[in-house]
């Protein structure tokens, strides 16, 4: 019998209360509800993870080793489920080499196509390669010196794993006596067994020569080495080895590429990898301005940090360096600025001759010594490479700061790989294009009948790729943007286009807020790859706030009333129309408009200050001059990619923070910042984790747990047994319990099934030993208050105003139903930044604090945002500045200024399109904003 909907019995997931819920199957779904109402448990960790321990549980027990825990939700009983695949926004990579592009895996159909139809080029002539004949080969080892000793080479092996046991046989029977194996010339016959799991180079030597004006042997020992190793062979001097190629070589400078191959394109492959940087586009160098932070400053005075505290000591390195500026007459009282270059050059990549130089140490030996004296910069890098010790480490580290590679400058590959060319541009050249871009490019890609022969495949595959990203909406993306900068929605949707790529059926996908980070604009295609996702006979799970696609969808869940144990009910199920006519709704009171976030009365106009970037030209940002009025509420908008976070993060926020003294943080590019002087703090609230261990929590992070240790280190009961407040700590000895050393869980590794986590049966889970257990206020001891939820501790420590001060914070800004020692990890993306900010509400204004906030309204409801609006109105009321990068309309229009820029996406965008109140930017024909912005302002 085929189950027309997902039938759930007796769900008791984290809060929610045994509800029983039908939902219908091929069809899309929404989960929604104000936040921690138990929705996500729902969605995710009742539906999806049974979904999946399902599928789990029908594989092999040696598989299931490899995949992780799935232990069974909390729920009697669910009939209906598919074979279900979540599309989070947690999974982005913080690997350097993960690109877009390798993400989505054009990368890899992109190395095939170049690998087949590409045509290599010489970099030095731009000629075309071809092969070298072996005449054109002989020509080139006839220009060596008569007497140069030469050895032929055919690479038979590259970076291929085994034993490699057959060949080395067979290359015996063949009279072969040595071998370069590895980079060592070795006879074949005292060859130990090769390691199977480590990869090998085996070079076959052919013969060795010295040369003279005998051609014969060397043709002889070319065409066999061309033989044995495919149209290569290798011809090594004392000086230099140089690859000669039947396939392709320049013939002017002779500057050849290997066999065409997929892994020749790949950074993250020897082979393809620039040798320099090793395949990352960046390397690592000491930073003059991290070195010399104030040029202003003599030698004397501490201007070269690293010497700051040992200038005119007895210090060894000082003594060397004294003898350095001894011998260069380096004049050490007068600026750095003011040194001549060259002499400064000296101080800093050291000595070009041998220096003569005496070293007296405290113990009174002497050392007479007469050498090249090392530079501070070239001796920092080597320290910093060769150092074991984690501490010397980070102060070398304190110098150095990434830099474009010198050789590739960023291409990451080698030039073998980028002299290779389709249709004009090397491969690295295509994967800067938007992929808007690379979709005209490829539809407009001119091959000869054989090309379009060979390639017709991947041309095919990688156009779809392409419009499976256009189609969610990320078409200003560039191929070579690291995973680890994408937005937790723009990561989601890349999967989301993977996934239709994959054309499945018969599939749950369930859905974390895939419309994060998308322009009202974008919204439309977003909705129409859901649909087309259901389409295909799958059903979609997707829990989600976006009013636009609440009311496209078939289905909505509405989960509440309220948060935490408050939460955890089906208010209400039913069509979009359904919902809205439920009086019981707060999600249908807003979708119907019974609800609503209102507009301020009057907008601000700021203290009279301001902060003004001067022709910011940073990624796409198009030489933008701007004014941020100090004391608003100012929101930056615009279509996804057009610049927000370019201007908001890397130009405002790394401008300012440099300017206040974090000369680490490299401040985006622009001519100048000015009005400085106004702000002495910034506070950047983003949504990365609190804390990357399961011992940070809430209480922890804001400090109010310092707090309660305190209260409870002065009970009757802590004084008579002489506990201070370090007993009520779980991460020192002493309070906590040692056998799980205070995390409360213990690890137990299970072999070849998955580790198993269970409570510690010494303290049942409660971190801490007996003893300090015994402690109580108002009856409850430290471990019952860490159970609490915000809401019950507020009420709890009702009489004591330092703690219930914090505690207030934290429930303004819609976080009531987290507990206090909820464990950082599981905190979501929105509710980790709410915690820093409720953090940042507990000090003091000062007037000059500019808070800067990356789309706070994430995983929020529209009740929630309503009350996010007034928490950072309060902040502007302290007198404070608030810039916020957001989509969310209800954040827009209670804005005192907004910057909108545009009008597009990438290159296309990086211009402000109208600056000004809400009233105005909707008065704007031109910006996309205004026109989603009006209607909402007609409403008052």
């Amino acid at each position: 019998m085929e189950h027309k909907t997902i039938s759930i019995k007796g769900a008791r997931e984290n809060n929610l209360k045994n509800i029983d819920l039908e939902i219908p199957r091929d069809k899309l779904v929404i989960m929604t509800g104000v936040s921690g109402s138990g929705k996500t448990s729902l969605a995710f960790d009742t539906i999806y993870a049974e979904g999946q321990r399902r599928y789990m549980e029908s594989l092999s027990a040696y598989a299931r080793q490899f995949l992780g825990n799935s232990e069974k939700p909390d729920v009697d009983q669910i009939d209906g489920l598919s074979p279900a695949i979540a599309i989070d926004q947690k999974t982005t990579s913080n690997n350097p080499r993960s690109t877009v592009g390798t993400v989505t895996e054009i990368y890899d159909y992109l190395r095939l196509m170049y690998a087949r139809i590409g045509v290599p080029y010489c970099p030095h002539h731009n000629e075309p390669i071809t092969g070298s004949t072996i005449k054109e080969m002989i020509d080139r080892i006839m220009e060596l010196e008569d007497g140069t000793r030469c050895t032929i080479l055919a690479p038979v092996i590259s970076g291929k794993k085994g034993t490699h046991k057959d060949l080395l046989d067979k290359l015996i029977k063949e009279g072969y006596v040595r071998i370069r194996l590895d980079g060592q010339i070795v006879y074949l016959e005292e060859v130990e067994p090769l390691e199977k799991n480590k990869k090998h180079n085996i070079d076959v030597v052919v013969d060795r020569i010295v040369k003279s004006d005998n051609r014969s042997r060397f043709h002889d020992s070319l065409e066999t080495a061309l033989k044995l190793s495919d149209g290569l062979a290798v011809l090594l001097t004392k000086d230099e080895e140089i690859l000669f190629s039947s396939n392709y070589a320049c013939k002017i400078c002779g500057f050849s590429v290997p066999k065409l191959e997929p892994k020749l394109f790949s950074f993250n492959a020897p082979f393809g990898a620039c040798p320099e940087c090793k395949g990352l586009g960046i390397t690592q160098k000491v930073d003059l301005q991290l070195l010399i932070p104030d040029p202003s400053l003599s030698i004397d005075k501490g201007g070269i940090r690293y010497y700051k505290n040992i200038v005119n000591t007895e210090n060894l390195e000082w003594q060397r360096m004294q003898a350095l500026i001894d011998y260069y007459q380096i004049d050490t009282s007068v600026p750095i600025k003011d040194l001549p270059k060259k002499k400064l050059n000296y101080i800093l990549y050291g000595s070009d001759v041998p220096i003569a130089y005496q070293l007296h140490s405290r113990g009174g030996i002497h050392q007479t010594k007469n050498e090249y004296i090392e530079g501070v910069i070239p001796m920092i890098e080597r320290r910093y490479m060769e150092t074991t010790s984690a501490m010397s480490r980070d102060w070398y580290g304190s110098f150095i700061a990434d830099a474009p590679c010198p050789v590739c400058h960023g291409a990451r590959l080698n030039e073998q790989a980028l002299s290779v060319r389709v249709g004009g541009k090397n491969i690295h050249e295509w994967t800067q294009m938007s992929i808007k871009e690379a979709l005209d490019f490829m539809n407009h890609l001119a091959l000869t009948p054989m090309q379009e022969n060979i390639a017709h495949l991947i041309i095919k595959e990688i156009k779809n790729r392409l419009e499976f990203l256009n189609h969610v909406g990320l078409n200003y993306l560039t191929l070579d943007r690291l995973a680890s900068t994408l937005s937790g929605g723009e990561a989601q949707r890349i999967r989301l286009a993977t996934q239709i790529g994959s054309r499945l059926t018969g599939v749950m996908y369930v859905l974390d807020e895939p419309s994060i980070g998308l322009h009202q604009r974008d919204n439309d295609r977003l909705i129409s790859a859901l649909k087309d996702m259901r389409d295909l006979g799958n059903t979609l799970i997707v829990v989600e706030h976006d009013e636009d696609t609440m009311k496209a969808s078939d289905y909505i869940v509405d989960v509440g009333p309220g948060a935490g144990i408050h939460g955890g009910q089906i208010v209400a199920a039913g069509t979009p129309q359904e919902i809205m006519e439920n009086p019981d709704s707060i999600t249908g009171a807003y979708l119907s408009g019974r609800k609503r976030i209102e507009v301020p009365i009057k907008r601000r106009k700021g203290n009279g200050k301001k902060l003004r970037i001067v022709k910011a030209s940073q990624n796409n940002l198009k030489n933008v001059t701007v004014d941020f009025k100090l004391g608003t509420f100012t929101v930056v908008t615009g279509v996804s990619g057009s610049g927000k976070s370019s201007l908001v993060t890397e130009v405002l926020t790394h401008g300012v923070q440099n300017a206040l003294g974090r000369l680490r943080i490299k401040p985006g590019q622009c001519k100048e910042i000015k009005g400085l002087e106004n702000i002495d703090k910034i506070v950047e609230i983003g949504q990365d984790p609190i804390g990357r261990t399961p011992r940070s929590n809430p209480a922890t992070y804001t400090g109010v747990f310092d707090d309660i240790r305190d209260l409870f280190a002065q009970t009757k009961e802590a004084k008579m047994l002489g506990y201070d407040k370090g007993r009520f700590s779980f991460n020192v000895k002493g309070g906590r319990c040692e056998a799980c050393q205070g995390d409360g869980i213990l690890r137990i590794s299970m072999h070849f099934l998955p580790d198993v986590y269970v409570p510690c049966d010494q303290c049942d889970g409660k971190r801490y030993n007996e003893e300090t257990l015994q402690v109580r206020y108002k009856g409850k001891n430290i471990a019952d208050v860490l159970d609490m939820t915000v809401e019950e501790a507020l009420d709890f420590f009702s009489n004591v105003s330092k703690i219930r001060h914090k505690l207030q914070t934290l429930y303004d800004v819609g976080l009531s139903y987290i507990k206090l020692g909820q464990s950082a990890t599981t905190l979501s993306g929105g509710e980790a930044q709410r915690v820093k900010l409720a953090s940042e509400l507990q000090k003091k204004a000062t007037g000059k604090t500019l808070f800067v906030l990356d789309e706070p309204t994430t995983g929020l409801h529209s009740d929630d945002v309503r009350k996010l609006i007034e928490v950072l109105q309060r902040l502007v009321d302290h007198g404070d500045t608030v810039v916020v990068i957001e989509h969310n309309l209800d954040v827009i229009k209670c804005a005192d200024q907004i910057i909108d820029i545009g009008p597009e996406g990438g290159q296309d965008g990086g211009t402000i399109l109208v600056t000004g109140t809400p009233e105005q930017v909707a008065a704007c024909e031109k910006s996309y904003t205004g026109q989603y912005l009006k209607p909402l302002l007609e409403r008052k």
